[in-house]
């Protein structure tokens, strides 16, 4: 098993969910397999528990994952790590196959010195905001960060206790108030590949001024096609 490897030129290529094509989403496991290949970044989505602790979840719901049915904000930190997580082949049995907490990771992206994306998944308050960038201060540095979120709000919130957090907002659409939004903010685009139909949409959002990401892409073709066109960023589980 391996990754598939492109020609990326200038591209910054960012594992998704850590190197989720070889190993479990969003586990200690892929995010080692990732720092110890060339990815520029590392992905992971967080979500609040119940009690208040920041874990690694892309789902509402470890079912997909582990299936148990346990939802990070109606649980404890200790019951979601209960879960022992299927490995990438459907079946338990690797005990390390776990959810982890944020700490986890912001450790493993330092040891390998690799740059955190991080997507907030569900609705983070400016407290809970503050606690992320306080630790994130502690752990690694908000230099190595790139904060990404599907709800404007959340990013908003971030920048209310973070004005200099380099934030990327995730959508699956390319609309011009969109851009018009993200040059107000001075935020990055993080689109759906397949929202980006033609070279001329690229060159537009370049020429907004406008950083660059495009998720998630596991064909070569594809990845090199985009990356000529000029993406700075691409995330994807297996290409690197």
């Amino acid at each position: 098993m391996d990754t598939i490897k492109i020609n990326k030129g200038n591209a910054l290529i960012v594992a998704h969910r850590g190197l989720s094509g070889l190993e479990r989403e969003n586990t200690a496991s892929a995010f080692v397999a990732a720092g110890n290949r060339s990815y520029f970044g590392i992905e992971t989505d967080v979500r609040v528990t119940a009690d208040g602790n920041f874990v690694l979840l892309h789902d509402n719901d470890t079912v997909r994952c582990g299936g148990d049915l346990v939802a990070p904000e109606q649980c404890t930190l200790q019951t979601i790590q209960s879960v022992q997580l299927f490995d990438v082949d459907g079946k338990r049995g690797r005990v390390d196959l776990r959810v982890p907490e944020m700490v986890d990771y912001l450790r493993i992206c330092k040891r390998y010195d690799k740059v955190c994306v991080l997507e907030f998944k569900g609705y983070f308050s400016e407290e809970n905001m503050q606690r992320v960038v306080d630790i994130v201060k502690a752990e690694y540095c908000l230099e190595k960060m790139i904060f990404i979120s599907f709800s404007f709000e959340n990013l908003l919130n971030l920048r209310k206790v973070c004005p200099e957090s380099h934030c990327q907002f995730l959508t699956g659409e390319y609309k011009q108030e969109t851009l018009d939004l993200l040059k107000e903010h001075k935020m990055g685009l993080d689109i759906w590949s397949n929202a980006l139909t033609d070279e001329s949409i690229v060159r537009h959002i370049l020429d907004e001024g406008i950083e660059l990401n495009v998720w998630t892409v596991d064909n070569k073709e594809l990845a090199e096609k985009l990356i000529s066109w000029g993406v700075q960023y691409v995330t994807s589980n297996i290409l690197e």
